[in-house]
């Protein structure tokens, strides 16, 4: 029963966090971190992503133009793009080293220990690749939030609204973070039992070691 109970989490946790890297990856390249509506104009909507901006048109359709200088753009969105640049390397390595860790892989079974650690490095990993989304995320929606409310802007200029890639990054995040969550509670609870097959060996071990005992004795 524990070991289906380890399987079963385990597998969730790194469902989880696949879950989460695939829409980070998502939230990465979306033009929708930012909505404009304009009400001289409503046929017309701006978005803004961290890569280009788009401008929808219902004639027309979805024309986009991408950013021309990485200098140009709010620190903001620089530091964006290099923290879901980081949140995507290090899910994609959080993949790849839990799996390796997973107890349903025959891969390495008889060295437990080592597929702990890689179960703990693999959850640390979804940890901080959970973060580099929020972080970004957070403060983008943040500085939308600020210049939506800045009096100093006269009411007639539009203001930017949140876009459909920040909820989705808030899942995304938040889906590696209790992945990683899962991983390493899993890994830091009780040792994996053995596979059945290696309670066999254990057992034929023992016996023959029983018989030669005994063996030893009535020669004696």
């Amino acid at each position: 029963m524990a070991l289906v109970f380890r399987m079963v989490a385990q597998l969730a946790g790194i469902s989880l966090s696949l879950l989460g890297w695939v829409l980070s990856c998502l939230t990465n390249y979306l033009p929708h971190w930012k909505n404009l509506n304009l009400d001289l104009n409503e046929m017309e909507n701006w978005t803004m992503g961290l890569w280009q901006t788009c401008v929808i048109q219902e004639e027309v359709g979805m024309q986009c133009k991408d950013f021309d200088s990485f200098l140009a753009l709010p620190a903001e969105l620089r530091i964006s793009r290099i923290l879901m640049f980081l949140s995507n390397g290090l899910g994609f390595l959080g993949l790849l080293v839990s799996g390796f860790g997973l107890d349903c892989l025959r891969i390495g079974e008889r060295q437990q220990e080592l597929k702990k650690r890689l179960l703990i490095l693999g959850g640390m990993l979804f940890w901080t690749a959970g973060i580099a989304v929020l972080v970004p995320v957070s403060w983008v929606a943040h500085r939308t939030v600020q210049e939506f409310w800045d009096e100093t802007i006269p009411e007639i200029v539009p203001r930017w609204e949140f876009g459909e890639a920040l909820f989705i990054g808030w899942f995304a995040g938040f889906s590696l973070l209790l992945g990683g969550c899962l991983l390493n509670c899993v890994a830091c609870s009780t040792q994996a039992p053995l596979a059945s097959g290696h309670y066999a060996v254990a057992e034929t071990q023992y016996l023959h070691q029983h018989l030669e005992m005994k063996n030893t004795h009535l020669k004696i």
